[in-house]
């Protein structure tokens, strides 16, 4: 048996490869299916067998289209009320494929129909956990709604138990998510691969004997979400489309121009320096490539389905573009250009300050307000002294509840202070951005304190 991982940093995901040097089975694959189409060729290895461990709230799934375009069975729990055809597997069930034998084993919990499935050739064991088992961690509980949340906390407390003891010490495990995911909870790692043997002594949902505080605390710690989530599984409910990957054609500078007037969403793909001292006025700041969580901000943060255009180098708006219809948006508009002067003459452009902590020391006048745009379990733990807290995810809805004066904007690590700069800009705010890594603010001298309420709506 081979395991070839197929990874989506930009979500913190991944897809498996599961083959027999003959054919293979694909786990919960991402909906731009030629990377997998790929290992497969290489791998020299026909897909037959395609599977689903649940039905995916953070991107649209390529499983129907990668089942289709190969004639592939389509594993799906034969208890989701899916509108195509399928497979239908359910607990305990086996299916043979080439020299592998998968076993579903039922594993609610991140979702109430979630299955894992427990791979082998006779020797070796895999198990593709999906959301239940993470390294180090479980996935999430809270998806379907806070009258779900504490059944599917303690159902995945059991789950994850009855998945080690049925998969055994030596098996390799294979999560879907919790590498960055936002479908991950708790004290997940960043270890790429592991063992249910580790798990039994790393991973607290196992090494915790008492279910009621294991699922007290996980609860606790559940924070913010994308908001998109909520039109993934309706549509992966019915099917995605294949993704169209291809770039658009440029946008002409008149075009450009009259989409910024009328106030339509432009967003710029350059370094988050380069924006901050050049940009088109109207544009704003979502960087491309710099380890930001690109489509996941984005789709969280804009309003969903209105229009967009992207601008930037061609590299990136080709990866923007692939990254955007794993969540939905599909074919954006393009200008391609990183001189905003050159990609619209006519229009105006626009800049801000950046600074560091030592100009929040030095130089920031006292009536001028710090604007922290990280989630409030993050503002909750630690933050600047005075500070105020308005979420990004939370920020064009509660423009309103932001002080007047000029705002000092911050994050964890510069990134989303930068979308967030941007956004008050384009509202008409006067805006400095701080762009430095907020665990460096006490070392340079800045003021902490802990445990303060976040700023209230009006």
């Amino acid at each position: 048996m081979d395991v070839v991982v197929i990874e989506t940093p930009q979500l913190g995901d991944r897809s498996y490869l599961v083959h027999d040097g003959r054919v293979g089975l694909v786990v919960d694959a991402q909906r731009d299916t030629d990377r997998i189409e790929e290992a497969a060729r290489k791998a020299g290895v026909q897909i037959t067998h395609v599977a689903e461990t649940h039905v995916h709230n953070d991107y649209l799934t390529g499983g129907l289209i990668l089942a289709r375009a190969h004639g592939a069975k389509y594993l799906v729990n034969a208890a989701d009320p899916v509108g195509y055809e399928r497979e239908p597997v359910a607990d305990g069930q086996e299916v043979q494929i080439g020299g592998l034998i998968l076993r579903a084993v039922a594993t609610p919990g991140h979702t109430h129909t979630h299955l894992s499935y427990i791979v082998t050739d006779g020797r070796a064991r895999a198990v593709f956990s999906g959301g239940s088992l993470l390294f180090g961690s479980v996935g999430r509980t809270d998806l379907l709604g806070p009258g779900d949340t504490p059944g599917l906390t303690r159902d995945q407390y059991a789950s994850v138990h009855r998945l080690a003891e049925e998969a055994g010490p030596d098996a390799a495990l294979y999560p879907t998510h919790g590498f960055g995911s936002f479908c991950s909870i708790g004290p997940a790692t960043r270890a790429d691969a592991s063992t249910i043997a580790e798990q039994r002594t790393a991973n607290h949902a196992l090494t915790d004997p008492d279910p009621e505080h294991f699922a007290a605390e996980l609860m606790a710690n559940l924070s913010a979400y994308p908001s998109y989530y909520a039109h993934m599984a309706p549509i992966n409910m019915t099917g995605p489309e294949p993704a169209d990957l291809s770039l658009p054609e440029s946008l002409g500078a008149e075009e450009l121009t009259d989409r910024l007037a009328r106030g339509e969403w432009v967003v710029d793909l350059r370094h988050r320096m380069l924006f901050a001292s050049n940009h088109l006025q109207g544009t704003v700041s979502f960087e491309y490539g710099s380890g930001g969580s690109f489509s996941s901000y984005l789709g969280w943060v804009l309003p969903w389905g209105e229009k967009l255009t992207l601008v930037g180098d061609r590299e990136d708006l080709q990866n923007a573009v692939r990254d955007l219809s794993r969540i939905g948006i599909d074919r954006p508009d393009a200008a391609v250009g990183t001189e905003p002067r050159e990609l619209a003459p006519r229009a105006p452009v626009a800049s801000y300050p950046r600074a560091g902590w030592p100009a929040v020391v030095h130089e920031k006048p006292d009536g001028d307000i710090i604007l922290d745009v990280r989630r409030e379990d993050e503002f909750t733990k630690s933050h600047l002294a005075g500070a105020i807290n308005v979420p990004l995810h939370e920020l064009l809805d509660r423009l309103g509840d932001l002080p007047d004066g000029r705002l000092w904007v911050h994050c964890a690590s510069g990134y989303r202070a930068g979308v967030a700069a941007s956004l008050l800009q384009r509202a008409g705010r006067d805006v400095v951005q701080i762009d430095a890594r907020f665990r460096d603010a006490a070392a340079a001298g800045v003021a902490l304190q802990m445990q303060m309420q976040p700023l209230q709506r009006r």
